[in-house]
């Protein structure tokens, strides 16, 4: 196996390499993280560390020739212009052979903690898999702990799916949710406790409701809003309920209260973080302000179709969102330093729309637009944006008497177009809040109520926005502003 310096100085001649080519992609983003070659997936390590914010993800720079996934690290002050930093961990011992893989970081006494999933593959295909600790002191350098790993291999009565330790302090005590595959194939969390990171006790698996809930839970997030305990994860397996479970694998949560004791977990139904086409991997943070924040991945698990692939690149974060509870549901905003983005305004007030198309004057691919809707009659309206002439492109639209909205797009690989829908109850009002950015898309509907998250690869020259309605009239008031 290569050491670290050698490794590093493999992954920077890929980076300088191929920055040409990368760079020269249309579908490079604006104000999204995205990795300088190679694969980005997971969110890792999501933390604010003596005030600066530290992000960090899966990045496998070989891809796709090999798959020796690393941490990347990025810091920010404002949340929105991002540092790039020195790759935080390598696969080069032996407990981590075939990667780095999902994890979080905790700030223990001054000490700037990394905890994550060391993965194996050993002589004969079968997986291992240790969590592991890494240390920093200046907040840059990470040393592995010398007796890694602090978890050995899956407790009894578990596969060797058992990886992407979140941990956080609770009473004075360090706590970690695991994601976790029983012997009978059903997903589950697994929760432990410690004093000091390295000696872990197992409490045992969240005693939830959802006995048989899909085969693996992945990446999963424990933490407190306004009193009440979530817990955010990914189920794989779940299977298509009308507009429900309509991707590969799923991003959703619980709300409940957790017993911290036994492990017991009281909770309502599972429901989707997001309605869109790729979100998944959220983390979540909470900051020195007591924002809860959260930042996922736009890509899906064994989803490889892209535009950008051919260009030496493949996926990109989502924008930070703050999460809040209202009306016993998990919501989402933009935080509010995406503002500073802004360009211009541009504001239209009270538009009548009675048509198929009305078409906004624009010229840009980076946007931020929130359309305000105000309706009486059953119609069915919304937008088409990055489109060329109004037949193409991104729909957006509400249909009022059955109380759903839907997104749909082009299909990457079958070039058909696919829709995610879901329940929007008709108050005669609808807002839209969309961040547009070359090749991805982030909508929040009714402040965030529900999001829909996706990536697409329009024609640089689709910038059109086409607001159309059917079957009546609807009045809209938007603001527009250019991002770059």
């Amino acid at each position: 196996m290569i050491d670290n310096e050698q490794m590093i100085s493999k992954i920077y001649k890929i980076i300088e390499d191929s920055k040409e080519k990368v760079n020269k992609d249309y579908y490079r983003l604006n104000y999204h993280i995205m990795p300088p070659v190679g694969f980005l997936n997971d969110p890792n390590g999501f933390i604010q560390i003596n005030g600066e914010y530290h992000l960090f993800y899966q990045f496998n720079p070989f891809y796709p020739e090999d798959k020796k996934v690393c941490w990347a690290h990025l810091k920010s002050t404002d949340l929105i212009t991002w540092e790039w930093l020195p790759i935080a961990l390598l696969p080069i011992e032996w407990y981590e052979s075939h990667g780095c893989y999902s994890g979080s970081a905790v700030n223990n006494n001054g000490i700037f903690t990394l905890i994550y999933t060391g993965n194996v593959k050993n002589s004969m295909g079968v997986r291992e898999t240790y969590q592991c600790l890494a240390e920093s002191k200046d907040g840059i350098n990470f040393k592995k702990y010398i007796d890694n790993p602090v978890i050995y291999n899956q407790p009894e009565g578990y596969t060797r799916h058992f990886r992407d330790p979140k941990v956080w302090k609770h009473n004075n005590l360090w706590y970690t949710v695991i994601g976790a595959q029983t012997e009978k194939k059903q997903g589950t969390t697994l929760l432990y406790s410690s004093i000091d990171l390295v000696k872990w006790t197992k409490i045992g698996e969240l005693d939830s409701l959802m006995k048989d809930f899909g085969y693996m839970w992945e990446c999963p997030n424990l933490f407190t809003i306004d009193h009440k305990d979530v817990l955010l994860f990914c189920p794989q397996g779940v299977k298509l309920k009308g507009d429900l479970y309509n991707n590969i694998y799923q991003c959703g949560y619980f709300i409940g209260k957790i017993d911290y004791e036994t492990g017991k977990f009281t909770h309502e139904e599972f429901l989707e973080i997001d309605r869109g086409f790729e979100f998944y991997a959220p983390q979540v943070t909470v900051d020195d302000s007591g924002r809860t924040l959260m930042v996922g991945w736009i890509g899906l698990p064994d989803e490889e179709n892209s535009e950008t692939k051919e260009n030496n690149w493949m996926h990109c974060l989502s924008i930070i969102r703050e999460l809040y509870i209202k009306d016993n549901k998990l919501c989402q905003r933009p935080i509010k330093e995406m503002e500073l983005l802004r360009k211009k305004l541009i504001q239209y007030n009270d538009l009548k729309i009675n048509s198929d198309n009305f078409e906004l004057p624009n010229n840009g691919d980076s946007y931020e637009m929130i359309c305000d809707f105000v309706f009486e009659d059953d119609v069915v309206f919304g937008l088409k944006l990055r489109s060329k002439d109004g037949t193409d492109g991104i729909n957006l639209y509400y249909d009022s008497k059955n109380e759903k909205i839907a997104f749909d797009r082009e299909n990457i690989v079958s070039a058909k177009r696919e829709t995610r829908k879901c329940y929007i109850r008709n108050n005669r009002k609808l807002k839209l809040h969309i961040f547009m950015d070359k090749s991805s898309i982030e909508v929040f509907v009714n402040d965030g109520q529900e999001t829909f998250t996706a990536r697409i690869y329009p024609d640089k020259k689709s910038n059109g926005i086409f607001i159309f309605c059917k079957n009546g009239n609807v009045a809209v008031n938007i603001k527009f502003w250019n991002i770059i």
